[in-house]
C-alpha cells in the first residue's frame, strides 16, 4: 500500500512538472509572435559626406570603383547599394534615367551629378543587350546610336552628284550620311554666315565636318574655291530686306542705348546683348570714341559705316571720359586714333588667346575664363570641337570664334600609354577615370595594345584619349 502511495506521488510530480513546462513554453511562442522581429531595411535618405569638398567633373558610372563612388560624396553603405544595383541591371548603367532609379542615390544628389555624367538621358534597347552580356549585339550599338554622344563611329558618305551644300535641308544631310544633330549643326553655322556657305574654304570650316569627309565631297561641291574679296557676309545679313527696310535711323547716344534700342537698329537679340556686355563689362560703362564701337566684332564695317552719321556721344554719358577727348575724336568724317589696335582674330591661335582677346570677341569673363581652364586642364585644344564643348559658354560665339581663328596643336603633349607621366594621368579630364587601371596594368605589361584591352574604355572615350596619344 505505501509503494503504491509512493508510485502515485511520484506520477503526479512529473504530471505537474511537464504541465508547468508546457505552459511556460507556450508563453515563450506568445512572446516571441508578438515582438518584432530583425526590422525590415529601411531606405533612409543619408547625409552625403564631405559635400563642400568635392570638386566635380564628367565621368562615366561604368567605370567608376567603390573609392571613386566614395570620392563624390556617397557613403559606403550607398556606395554598396549602387554597385548591387549596377550588377543588377546587367552590370552596366544603360542611361541616366536608370542610374536615378537607385534608391541610394537621391533627387538633389542626382541632380547635382545630371550634367557631369556620360551616359544617354534614355537607354536604347541595343544597349541593354549589350549590358547583359550580349557583346555581338553591341557592335550594333555603337555603330547606330545617336543619342546623347556624340558620334565617334565614322558613317560612310552617300554622295548623289554635285551638288550646292546652300540648297540642302536637314533631311539632304541625314541622307547623305550625316546624324540629324550633325546635319542641324551644320545648317545654323550657314546661318552664321548669313545664309550661305559662300565658298568651299568657308564650307570646310565647319567643325562638323570632317577633314575625311571633305576630301571626299570637294570633287562635288559648287562653289567657289574661296570667297571674292570683301564678301564677308555680316551677321546683319540674317536680317531680311523687309526687316531692314523697317529700320528708319534718328540720331543716338550709344551709352544710353538699351536692349530694345539696339534691336531698333537692326540687331539680332543676342547681337544687341553682345554690345550691352561689351560697352558694360569691357569699356566699364561706355564707349569713349567711335572707334570703341567699331571695335565691337557683332558690329560689322558696313553696319558701322551705315549707323555712324546718327551716333551721337553725348560727353556727359561717358564714364571717366573728357569733352575734350570726344571733341577730337567725334566728327563724322574724322580719323580716330587709340593706342590699342583691333585684333586680328583670323592671325590669333586657340592655344594662345588671351583672356582679353576672348572679352574684346564678345565673350564674358565668366566664359572667357572657363574656356582658358579647360585648355589648361586638357594641355592646349587639339580640335576646335573642344572649344565648342567648353562648359557654360556661349555656344554661337565659340562657333564664330572657330570659324575665324587658327588652331595650332604642335606643342601639346602627348605620350603613349605606356610612358604618359603618373600625374598627368591622373589629372586629366580624358584619362584620371582610367589612370590607376593604366598606372597598376602597365607595370607587367607595358604593350600598349594589352592595355588598352585591359582597361576596356568605351569606343568614344578612346577616340577621345587618343587626341593626346602619339600615333602607333
Amino acid at each position: 500500500m505505501s509503494f503504491h502511495l509512493q508510485i502515485s506521488a511520484a506520477k503526479n510530480y512529473f504530471l505537474g512538472f511537464a504541465t508547468s513546462g508546457a505552459i511556460l513554453f507556450s508563453g515563450l511562442l506568445y512572446y516571441n509572435s508578438k515582438s518584432p522581429s530583425a526590422e525590415p531595411p529601411t531606405f533612409e535618405k543619408v547625409d552625403y559626406v564631405n559635400a563642400e569638398k568635392i570638386t566635380l567633373a564628367e565621368f562615366d558610372p561604368n567605370e567608376l570603383s567603390a573609392d571613386g563612388w566614395k570620392n563624390l560624396g556617397f557613403t559606403e553603405r550607398q556606395v554598396a547599394t549602387i554597385l548591387k544595383y549596377k550588377n543588377v541591371v546587367g552590370g552596366n548603367f544603360s542611361s541616366k534615367a536608370q542610374m536615378k532609379k537607385c534608391y541610394a542615390i537621391s533627387e538633389e544628389k542626382f541632380a547635382e551629378l545630371d550634367s557631369f555624367i556620360l551616359l544617354p538621358e534614355t537607354s536604347a534597347s541595343t544597349y541593354r543587350n549589350y549590358s547583359s552580356g550580349n557583346h555581338q549585339n553591341s557592335r550594333s550599338y555603337y555603330a547606330n546610336y545617336s543619342g546623347n554622344y556624340k558620334t565617334f563611329k565614322k558613317k560612310e558618305l552617300t554622295i548623289p552628284g554635285k551638288f550646292n551644300p546652300d540648297n540642302l535641308s536637314v533631311n539632304d544631310f541625314v541622307q547623305m550620311g550625316f546624324t540629324e544633330n550633325q546635319a542641324n549643326s551644320i545648317l545654323k553655322y550657314k546661318n552664321y554666315l548669313g545664309g550661305s556657305f559662300q565658298s568651299k574654304e568657308k564650307f570646310k570650316a565647319c567643325y562638323m565636318i570632317s577633314a575625311e569627309n571633305y576630301r571626299k565631297m570637294e570633287p562635288y561641291l559648287l562653289l567657289p574655291e574661296g570667297s571674292p574679296a570683301g564678301s564677308q557676309i555680316s551677321p546683319e545679313a540674317k536680317i531680311s530686306r523687309t526687316e531692314k527696310a523697317k529700320i528708319s535711323y534718328q540720331n543716338f547716344d550709344p551709352n544710353t542705348t538699351d536692349f530694345d534700342g539696339w534691336r531698333k537698329l537692326g540687331f539680332s537679340e543676342k547681337q544687341a546683348q553682345v554690345i550691352l556686355n561689351y560697352r558694360d563689362r569691357n569699356l566699364r560703362g561706355s564707349f569713349k570714341n567711335l572707334e570703341d564701337i567699331e571695335k565691337c566684332f557683332v558690329i560689322s564695317p558696313e553696319k558701322f559705316v551705315e549707323m555712324k552719321p546718327f551716333i551721337a556721344l553725348n560727353p556727359e554719358n561717358i564714364k571717366n571720359g573728357s569733352a575734350k577727348k570726344y571733341e577730337s575724336n567725334y566728327t563724322s568724317d574724322s580719323k580716330t586714333a587709340s593706342s590699342e589696335s583691333k585684333t586680328d582674330f583670323s592671325k590669333i591661335d586657340l592655344n594662345q588667346i588671351t583672356f582679353k582677346q576672348l572679352t574684346e570677341y564678345g565673350f564674358d569673363e565668366k566664359s572667357a575664363a572657363m574656356m582658358l581652364s579647360y585648355r589648361k586642364k586638357l594641355g592646349g585644344f587639339v580640335n576646335k570641337q573642344q572649344i565648342i564643348d567648353t562648359y557654360d559658354i556661349d555656344k554661337e560665339l565659340a562657333q564664330k570664334l572657330v570659324a575665324t581663328a587658327k588652331l595650332d596643336d604642335s606643342k601639346v603633349a602627348k605620350y603613349t600609354l605606356a610612358d604618359a607621366p603618373e600625374e598627368w594621368l591622373q589629372n586629366h579630364p580624358y584619362f584620371k577615370y582610367s589612370a590607376d587601371k593604366i598606372i597598376y596594368f602597365r607595370i607587367s605589361n607595358p604593350n600598349e595594345k594589352k592595355i588598352w584591352k585591359f582597361i576596356k574604355v568605351k569606343p568614344e572615350y578612346e577616340a577621345r584619349m587618343r587626341l593626346y596619344l602619339k600615333s602607333e
